[in-house]
């Protein structure tokens, strides 16, 4: 790996601040306004042994990292690791991705132990530690350790308790508390791009991640002290992995459904603020982009879980992810500003259908008394995906000089990944119509 500068030293950090000013130039309008943090969490009463109890739920912190790492991949390739290579930096957030779902492998079966409250409280420090840690991170290695790594480790350990201990608080209004739930993940990815664009200009790379570091740690004191499980706890048998299970149709084609989905997703939102610069759309629309399409994701996740209750998760989640891959095709193409708006929005709302209901359907793929574990595999294998998607995306990028044939790779792979979610869907039900 180059090393751009060595730690330390007073002259890496006049070089750091000059090449931002240079950048923030070009890429960033400074706000004209105090920019306000209003952090987002719900409340819930929930009537449950003749008692009222509330949860909250700290996606707000967890997954504004999961789909805020367009913006850092913009902001790394032209500032502080500009001599890597586009590939070589999605290694960051690729990373990132794959260890925010791979701890469901291990949460899943954690949960039906009760043990909700130690990784909770660990995840969090470990988000906070290592966001503090991000802001002196100078080299390439750096970064991957600390937000890569640190951060995705802590977002996985945090995020996966929260979704799961919903389905013990909730039965005929579940569509609903995740939808809430989604809704609040949606504004802190939505603020927190806005947040990093804003700060910036004004007090620094370093600073800026030490106040997302603040804002996330008064966000994470309310789930450490409110989320709790309501059913008893009870005993569980076998390990984490049921390889068996790959030997059911239905299951195997599923799980090829998440990796190609994932292979493909996350490009469009990884890298629509740089193609956006790069074909001329105004900085002022292109560093709105990213937070546009997790606004976008918010309300697809509100709308998806509340349609998937009335006509079943598949018969949802096929053509909105079928959407989404024919917008990664046209992505490339829009170079105005309306198009760009209208792609990030449409494809937010999309992309924000197939992350909420993933793991819906995952119990009827197997037993009822397994589904925590399934689910657990479902993700590992969506992880594995998602760990490869944006550094392929980044090589083809750099080897081609073109975002159309990263569009057509994206869009491809997502064409695929509705393919076999459609015959998973037939090896269920064996007919064509039906709930699923």
């Amino acid at each position: 790996m180059v090393e751009l500068t060595s730690t330390g030293s007073q002259d890496v950090n006049s070089k750091k601040e000059a090449t931002e000013k240079q950048v923030v130039e070009a890429m960033v309008v400074p706000a004209e306004d105090e920019f306000e943090e209003e952090e987002d969490h719900q409340q819930e009463d929930i009537e449950a042994n003749s008692q009222q109890q509330s949860s909250n739920f700290p996606d707000g912190g967890s997954r504004a990292w999961l789909v805020v790492l367009g913006v850092f991949q913009t902001y790394y390739e032209q500032t502080l690791l500009q001599e890597h290579s586009p590939s070589t930096i999605a290694w960051i957030g690729s990373l990132q991705y794959a260890l925010i779902l791979l701890p469901a492998l291990f949460q899943g079966r954690l949960s039906e132990l009760g043990i909700i409250k130690v990784p909770l409280l660990g995840g969090s420090i470990l988000m906070i530690v290592c966001t503090f840690l991000v802001a002196q991170c100078t080299k390439y290695w750096h970064f991957v350790l600390c937000q890569g790594v640190g951060l995705g480790i802590g977002c996985g350990m945090v995020f996966m308790p929260a979704m799961g201990i919903i389905g013990q608080w909730f039965s005929k209004k579940q569509g609903l508390a995740m939808g809430l739930t989604a809704l609040g993940s949606s504004i802190g990815g939505t603020v927190f791009p806005i947040a990093f664009q804003k700060l910036i200009p004004r007090v620094g790379f370093s600073w800026t991640m030490r106040i997302l570091g603040f804002i996330m740690l008064l966000a994470l004191i309310i789930p450490n002290i409110t989320l709790t499980r309501r059913l008893p706890l009870r005993n569980v048998s076998g390990g984490l992995f049921n390889f068996k299970a790959f030997k059911n149709p239905p299951f195997l084609t599923y799980a090829i459904a998440a990796f190609t989905g994932f292979l493909g997703l996350y490009t469009v939102p990884t890298y629509i603020e740089l193609s956006a610069l790069a074909v001329g759309v105004s900085p002022n629309i292109a560093i709105y982009l990213v937070a546009i399409a997790n606004a976008g994701a918010g309300l697809g996740s509100f709308f998806a879980v509340i349609m998937m209750d009335r006509i079943g998760a598949l018969n949802f989640l096929a053509p909105t992810t079928l959407i989404a891959g024919v917008l990664s095709f046209l992505w490339p193409f829009s170079r105005t500003d309306a198009s760009s708006i209208v792609i990030a929005a449409l494809y937010g709302f999309m992309c924000g259908s197939f992350v909420s209901g993933l793991s819906v359907h995952v119990d009827k793929l197997g037993e009822l008394s397994d589904s925590g574990r399934y689910t657990g595999m479902i993700m590992t294998v969506g992880a594995a995906g998602a760990l490869c998607g944006m550094p392929i995306s980044g090589a083809i990028n750099q080897l081609t000089e073109d975002f159309k044939i990263v569009g057509y790779y994206a869009g491809s792979t997502t064409v695929v990944s509705v393919g076999f979610m459609v015959l998973t869907r037939l090896l269920v039900l064996k007919k064509l119509r039906g709930k699923f």
